[in-house]
């Protein structure tokens, strides 16, 4: 199968016709003639980004402030969704007022209320550690009245940890590492697909797999209409048919880890989160909770903000920016071939006498001298006490 040419663009350019019989489109007047190669026009650059800026106030000045739905949201209130649900059921109040719209600007919580009661100011951001264990729900409540996370987590927290919303989900049936914060902002920047948060899983399976089908998973799977990023699989150990298997993602859909394994005809007995991010499940009990310094949380919120491989993804992501190419490998340049060496010509070198020639020259002394004498066979220079 001959594919069209590609023009420097990389788009593909117009099929060259056929030479010989048949119809062409070159001209109207020989239209068997091939069609001429046509030059791409030169693609422009992009003018550069417009950084957004806020609609002005209504006399003029620029506003300053966040919107309200994200103010409440980083007070631990409950997320942006959830908070734009309130404003249209008219739970929350600015002053006394009721507001309309998740889109009003304000400086601070001061004046808002909700459901009667008004917010306090919101604090810096906290982030627990959880060990979840199999058979709690990742939910606020349950309409069928199974237990939640929060049930266990009224003994796990530390006195005074306010609210705390879980970072992912987890499965009623997968244990290990659940991160919890207080800050809106935090917990969706570390959901975000585009911020590429690695996450760690070890898996226990029943089953036939080789490593060769794990490593396939690099180059990401399609599943039932489902498109999965890439995985990074290793085979740790096996025991006959139960094997353990640690991967490693970014993208953390509904039970994406499940139903990779699934499809690889595995059978999954247990699943446990080993690692979020930089944060590991280490040595934590199962049912505890620890809470991360401050100054890593710090650390590791800023180094997710002000990289420019994050903020690049998030461009790509949100659809502002196009995916960078990946450079073109530079061009190798010929070696060229080494003509093979003319045989040369044997010319006869005429040998020149010095003036000491025929003379005797005295050896140096550091050097005996060969003694002289009639050697075996009748030759001179014979070794000394040699049989004659």
């Amino acid at each position: 199968m001959a594919f069209p040419p590609k023009d420097r663009s990389g788009r593909p350019g117009r099929p060259v016709a056929p030479t010989g019989s048949g119809k062409g489109t070159g001209s109207r007047r020989n239209p068997a003639a091939p069609a001429p190669y046509k030059i791409p026009k030169p693609r422009l650059p992009k003018a550069p980004a417009v950084p957004q800026t806020r609609a002005p106030a209504d006399d003029g000045t620029p506003r300053e402030g966040d919107r309200i739905a994200k103010l409440l949201a980083r007070a631990g209130v409950a997320s942006r969704r959830e908070i734009e649900r309130y404003i249209t059921e008219g739970r929350i109040a600015l002053d006394g007022e009721v507001v309309t719209t998740p889109a009003t600007i304000l400086r601070n919580l001061r004046g808002v209320t909700v459901d009667g009661n008004p917010v306090a100011a919101a604090e810096p951001p906290r982030l627990f550690m959880f060990h979840k264990p199999s058979g709690l729900i990742t939910a606020e409540r349950d309409p069928t009245g199974r237990p939640t996370i929060y049930t266990a987590l009224r003994n796990a927290l530390p006195q005074g940890a306010g609210r705390v919303m879980p970072v992912g989900r987890l499965d009623i049936n997968t244990e290990g590492l659940l991160l919890l914060t207080n800050d809106g902002e935090l917990k969706r920047a570390m959901e975000l697909p585009a911020n590429a948060v690695p996450r760690t899983y070890r898996a226990r399976t029943f089953g036939d797999v080789a490593q060769g089908q794990l490593d396939e998973l690099m180059q990401g799977i399609e599943i039932e209409g489902i498109r999965y990023g890439p995985i990074n699989a290793n085979l740790e150990r096996s025991a006959g048919r139960n094997k353990w298997i640690e991967l490693t993602l970014t993208e953390g859909k509904n039970r994406e880890v499940r139903r990779v394994l699934e499809h690889l005809g595995l059978e999954v007995s247990r699943l446990l989160r080993l690692r979020y991010g930089p944060f590991d499940l280490g040595e934590l009990p199962r049912g505890a909770a620890e809470e991360v310094p401050q100054v890593v949380v710090e650390r590791f919120r800023k180094g997710l903000a002000g990289d420019h491989a994050t903020r690049v993804q998030q461009a790509v992501h949100a659809g502002k920016a196009a995916p960078p190419r990946a450079p073109k490998p530079a061009p190798v340049a010929p070696v060229p071939e080494r003509e093979p060496e003319r045989p040369r010509r044997a010319s006869a070198q005429r040998v020149r006498l010095s003036p000491d020639a025929g003379k005797l020259v005295d050896r140096p002394s550091g050097r005996p001298p060969r003694r002289s004498g009639p050697g075996p066979a009748g030759k001179s220079g014979g070794k000394p006490g040699a049989k004659r």
